[in-house]
């Protein structure tokens, strides 16, 4: 069982600024399109670079691709199971206008040809959509349609965050 897993956004943007936006990740303050708030932070142990290494929450990855204002490619490194990568884009679309493209490949193992279905593929999509619309909003100020976390998702955030509340409690 393969996944193949897309999003993107057509933003009324020119490719340098969406670029700037892929350049901007993980460096804190100026990340206008990580949604860090309500995920948590993306950190590496450098500055995005291929080598680089980090992630976000218990997803781990390593920089396998960059393209300064064009593309970035992350090769995963966990959960356990994860084979693959996922990779964003800045695709021509027109005068001022600019597809920001989010894909993930990867072939689960193991646990993850479960894990990825029931919990993370759902916190994976929100997550995603969140990012988009702060990229819509580094761009035009608004976003026209805000995405919107199921219950499902906000059952699994809140179960999430209530183990990384035991586990930072734990000595």
């Amino acid at each position: 069982m393969g996944v193949y897993n897309v999003h993107e956004r057509l933003l009324p943007m020119k490719e340098s600024e969406v670029g700037a936006l892929i350049d901007g990740l993980a460096s804190g303050e100026g990340d206008r399109l990580w949604p860090g708030a309500a995920w948590g932070p993306m950190e590496f142990d450098r500055p995005l670079e291929p080598g680089a290494v980090g992630g976000h929450g218990p997803v781990r990855y390593t920089v396998a691709g960059y393209a300064p204002g064009r593309w970035i490619r992350f090769e995963f490194t966990g959960p356990r199971g994860f084979h693959g990568f996922h990779e964003l884009a800045v695709l021509p679309a027109g005068p001022d206008r600019t597809r920001l493209h989010h894909t993930l490949a990867m072939q689960p193992r193991g646990l993850a040809r479960l894990t990825w279905p029931l919990a993370f593929r759902p916190m994976h999509d929100a997550c995603l959509e969140d990012g988009l619309d702060r990229a819509e909003l580094a761009g035009t100020g608004t976003v026209r349609r805000p995405a919107r976390w199921s219950p499902y998702v906000r059952l699994l955030h809140a179960l999430a965050a209530a183990a990384l509340r035991r586990k930072a409690d734990t000595p």
